[in-house]
């Protein structure tokens, strides 16, 4: 048995997502005039309270394109240092936006209200301008880890006082959304921008969604044709999205559990130091005497998939096609490797 661990990204559409694929109704959405994708952008902007949405191909233009409107040469944004839009956005905030970028430290890949305030520049001839405070929920680096809005009001009240914008990476905001239980209008109203992940967690093949004020998402269209985002018949696409909001959301929960399960599992093993705390779909386990190189294709040749996560951290990521049968068959296959090693 295959067991794909890698990321919530190899999910394959499930029946009744082909069915909403091939029927739906298309058009050409860079004139605006496919009924699909903007049935699609108008349902998550509405779930959110946001006045637009802006469907994109990836979750890295859609932070990209929000970054550029937010900044520009000689400004400065604030971010963790393993945030997503740092580390896995091929260098886009520079060579789309100009703009200089300010690292923080955080537990488990978030930052606090005080490093923020810290963190930004005084108007200084110096020094770039701060414009834009970008944070990530879940947040990948940090193990699935997720804020909740206590922790994100008070961030938001420093940007309104110091004239800033706040961006959200939420690839697998809803994710969040299954543990916290907090309703995502709560969300739109905290956050001038936020860039939802439908080929996550929720199991479509392609998209994200961008969503804004409606001045923003206008500049962010014209953004948006200009990075080559512009799609036709993208209501083919959308139509997967639209099927993952109405059937995957609440199901998430299972992913939860699984990636709980599989981080018990890893305790146990005497290869793994460390398991960082599962919240949501993604399990984080640091290594102890064995690279991540050699404990992958030990795995490898068990049938199991993962990633390298850092010099001696490996990652496995939950998803709506690893089913209780891959967990039984991963628990297994993993105490044989400990049984492998003992016999060594």
């Amino acid at each position: 048995m295959n067991i794909e661990l890698r990321s919530d990204t190899f999910t394959k559409p499930t029946k009744g997502m082909i069915e909403a694929m091939f029927n739906a109704e298309v058009g050409d959405d860079v004139f605006n005039e496919d009924p699909t994708v903007s049935k699609l952008e108008q349902k998550l902007a509405e779930m959110f309270g946001m006045e637009a949405g802006l469907y994109c191909p990836s979750g890295t233009m859609t932070n990209q394109i929000a970054i550029r409107l937010h900044t520009g040469p000689q400004t400065e944004i604030i971010c963790h240092k393993y945030s997503h839009i740092y580390l896995y956005e091929g260098g886009g905030i520079m060579s789309n936006s100009q703009a200089s970028v300010k690292l923080l430290d955080g537990p488990l890949g978030k930052i606090s209200p005080e490093d923020v305030e810290e963190a930004i520049n005084p108007d200084d001839v110096h020094a770039p301008e701060t414009t834009l405070v970008a944070l990530e929920n879940t947040m990948n680096k940090g193990g699935g880890s997720i804020y909740n809005l206590k922790e994100i009001l008070p961030i938001k009240e420093l940007c309104e006082k110091h004239g800033l914008k706040l961006h959200l990476d939420g690839a697998r905001l809803f994710n969040a959304l299954a543990v916290t239980g907090e309703s995502p209008k709560d969300w739109g109203e905290a956050f001038d921008s936020i860039s939802i992940c439908l080929s996550k967690g929720l199991g479509c093949p392609v998209g994200s969604v961008l969503l804004g004020n409606a001045k923003f998402i206008h500049k962010a269209r014209k953004v948006r044709k200009a990075l080559g985002g512009g799609m036709r018949q993208a209501g083919f696409l959308a139509a997967a999205g639209i099927y993952a909001l109405d059937h995957h959301v609440e199901r998430l929960k299972e992913d939860h559990q699984r990636a709980e399960r599989i981080g018990q599992i890893l305790e146990q093993q005497e290869w793994v130091s460390e398991v960082f705390p599962v919240k949501t779909n993604i399990v984080i386990a640091r290594l102890n005497d064995v690279s991540p190189a050699e404990m992958l294709e030990r795995l490898k040749e068990q049938g199991i998939k993962a990633v390298k996560f850092g010099k001696d951290q490996i990652r496995f990521v939950t998803h709506l096609d690893f089913t209780d049968e891959h967990l039984e068959a991963f628990e297994e296959k993993v105490l044989s490797l400990r049984l492998q090693k003992d016999a060594e």
